[in-house]
This record gives C-alpha cells, sequence and structure tokens, in this order.
C-alpha cells in the first residue's frame, strides 16, 4: 500500500461482490471509499459463483425471500446502469428458472409452493410433465416442475468485474491487502490495521465474506462459517434452450455455452479443493436433470460460501461500536443480495436509516 493514502472515510474489508457493491453505493452517495481485498482467491465465494438470482425457487424462510424478491428486482436498472458507465455486460438473463420433480413427495411439495407464491401475488407456475418436456427438451422424463417466470441469473464473474470498475470511476481506491485487525477508542471506530501499516477510517464495513471471522478485535464473534460449494461445466446440450434447472438443492444453468452445474455444501474449514466424490455428487444431480451431459466434466472448481446459523446474511451496525458495520454471512445469495446490501449499507452509514427492514439480518441477533 502507499502511504500517500492514509485515511478515508469509509474503508472495507472485501473486494468480492458484496464488498464492491456496498463501496459503489458508497462512492455514489459522494463518499471517500477505500476497499482493501487481499486476492485473488481461487476459493472465495464470488468468483467461484454461479450467479443465480432464485429467490423463488430456493428454500428459504420469508423474510429471507422477500429480500431476495426485492433484490431480483434492482437488478434490472443495476445492469443498465453499469452496462453504461462500466461497458460491461454482466449478463442479466430473467426468463425463469424451473425446479424438477422426480418423486411423488416432492411433486407435492412443488405444487404446494406454486399455490403459496401465487395466493401472496407472486408470478409462479406448475409445468407438467408434457409441458416440461415441451419446454427444455433435453431434460429427463419428470412429474412436473414448478416455474418461476422472473428469476433468472446473472454472470456473477462479470459483475464483481462491473461493480469495481465502477467504484473505481467513482474514486474508490483499492488496495491488495487484508485487513488485520479494526482499531477503536471509546466505543468508535477509528480505522484498520493492515500489514504496512494503519489507515484511519470514520467507517469499517466488515465484507470479507467467510475470511471476515479472521479480522482480529472485532467487538463480537461472527458467526460465520466457510462452507465448500463444488462445481463443474461441460458443453450445453444442442437441442436446448438457455434455462436454469433444479433438483433439490442442486442445480444446472447455462452461460457462455456451457453448463454450469453445482453445487456441493460441505463443511471442510477453508479448504477449497474439488474432491472426486463432491463432484460425482454434482454430476450424478446433473444427469438426473439432463441425461445427455457428458459423464465427465471439460472443468472443475470450488469455492466457499460464508454461511451463518440461521442461514441469512448479518447486516447492519454493530450495537456497541459506532461506526463498525457488518455486511457478511450471505451464504448462496451472495449475488442475489449483493445490489440490494450495498444500498442498504449506504443508506445507514449516510442516514443512519433503511428503508429496507433489516431487524432479522442484525448482527446482535446470535448474542443470547
Amino acid at each position: 500500500m502507499s502511504h500517500k493514502v492514509s485515511s478515508c472515510e469509509v474503508l472495507v474489508a472485501g473486494g468480492g461482490i458484496i464488498g464492491a457493491a456496498c463501496a459503489r453505493a458508497l462512492a455514489l452517495r459522494g463518499l471517500r471509499v477505500v476497499i482493501c481485498e487481499p486476492g485473488p482467491e481461487p476459493a472465495a465465494a464470488s468468483a467461484a459463483s454461479a450467479g443465480i438470482l432464485g429467490p423463488q425457487i430456493e428454500r428459504t424462510d420469508e423474510a429471507l425471500r422477500a429480500l431476495g424478491l426485492r433484490a431480483r428486482d434492482l437488478y434490472d436498472t443495476l445492469a443498465a446502469a453499469l452496462s453504461e458507465t462500466t461497458g460491461i455486460d454482466i449478463g442479466l438473463w430473467r426468463e425463469g428458472i424451473a425446479s424438477l420433480a422426480f418423486e411423488e413427495a416432492e411433486a407435492e411439495r412443488l405444487r404446494d409452493a406454486v399455490a403459496h407464491q401465487r395466493q401472496a401475488g407472486l408470478r409462479c407456475d406448475w409445468l407438467e410433465p408434457a409441458d416440461v418436456a415441451e419446454r427444455f427438451p433435453a431434460t429427463a422424463p419428470c412429474l412436473g416442475a414448478m416455474f418461476a417466470p422472473e428469476d433468472g441469473a446473472v454472470d456473477a464473474p462479470a459483475l464483481t468485474r462491473a461493480l469495481l470498475a465502477d467504484a473505481k470511476r467513482l474514486a474508490t481506491r483499492t488496495f491488495a491487502t487484508r485487513v488485520n485487525r479494526i482499531n477503536t477508542i471509546l466505543g468508535r471506530v477509528t480505522g484498520v490495521e493492515i500489514p504496512a501499516g494503519k489507515i484511519k477510517a470514520e467507517h469499517v464495513v466488515i465484507a470479507a465474506g467467510a475470511w471476515s471471522t479472521q479480522i482480529d478485535h472485532l467487538p463480537r464473534p461472527l458467526p460465520v462459517e466457510p462452507v465448500r460449494g463444488q462445481m463443474a461445466a461441460a458443453p450445453w446440450p444442442a437441442n436446448m434452450p438457455r434455462t436454469v434447472l433444479y433438483y433439490d438443492h442442486s442445480y444446472v444453468l447455462a452461460r457462455s455455452g456451457e453448463a454450469i452445474f453445482g453445487s456441493t455444501m460441505e463443511h471442510a474449514g477453508f479448504d477449497g479443493s474439488v474432491t472426486p466424490a463432491g463432484i460425482a455428487e454434482i454430476m450424478a444431480a446433473a444427469r438426473r436433470m439432463l441425461p445427455h451431459l457428458p459423464p465427465v466434466p471439460t472443468r472443475t472448481w470450488a469455492g466457499l460460501r460464508p454461511l451463518t446459523p440461521d442461514g441469512r446474511p448479518i447486516v447492519g451496525a454493530d450495537p456497541d461500536v459506532r461506526g463498525l458495520w457488518y455486511a457478511t454471512g450471505h451464504g448462496r445469495n451472495g449475488v442475489l443480495l449483493a445490489g440490494l446490501t450495498g444500498d442498504i449499507i449506504a443508506s445507514l452509514i449516510t442516514t443512519g436509516e433503511s428503508e429496507v427492514e433489516i431487524a432479522s439480518l442484525a448482527p446482535e441477533r446470535f448474542t443470547s
């Protein structure tokens, strides 16, 4: 780091999708922002993400689904804005996700989910087996599918690049370094320590994903655990239109001519390696949906998703240290919630309020 820059208004610890979204949103509001990101980390969640925007398809609680719906719908304006300011296409695609049923119990669960969502005023359909075969001709015969026509996906690596590029356009500075610890005086954050020295900051945002827990001197333990998600890719079937398919907790989606499929959910610490057993598991699920996929993928990788005990992210102010903010623990929903998280953090820091209800995301909810 250059010692010519020793202070800022907001320091964001972490430059993945969440950190980049927070930095951009803060810079849009005129704040002087610094990002500290030691990367590239091959196992970071942002680089490994499939980029699915599936609040209606993913199994979750109602509070998180409501946030997800709001976050998903932000992407129409976000994609256009990023394309205009950076020239980067984030690959936004919103033509629907189908969750396939191969067992009667799963078909019954999905029919109930369709009815529940329609009652709540959401667009959601049940596709009979013939409808599935017509829409998705390469799929295996099934008992039907839940179809959420407004869910979709983005290109997660492109999204990260675009958010960082726009933040830099707005004078955000990025340093390739990790944050070792935060500094406080009398219950107020004063900055951070990095390997090369100190940076003064009026506000610090903890957005380092699974690595957030490795920052010293936080006023509370963060119950964020790295959960490994192994993924793989193969050529997309030639007779299949672009789509996203789910089966149980597994998925297949089309991106740049490839079928991207995943994902395991393994408690393996910070081990971001790929294992034969993990790849076999996701290949079996993918080929259950698309039988004509090759038995061996063309490439494989893994990412570490930051997961909390209740599956909800930690977003908001630390109740004991003024100027300390959290934006971490997003699990499988980091891409989906990125833009909304950035807006929430920026609004909290600049106005002290958020128009989005975030009580269920409060850091202190884990304190007995």
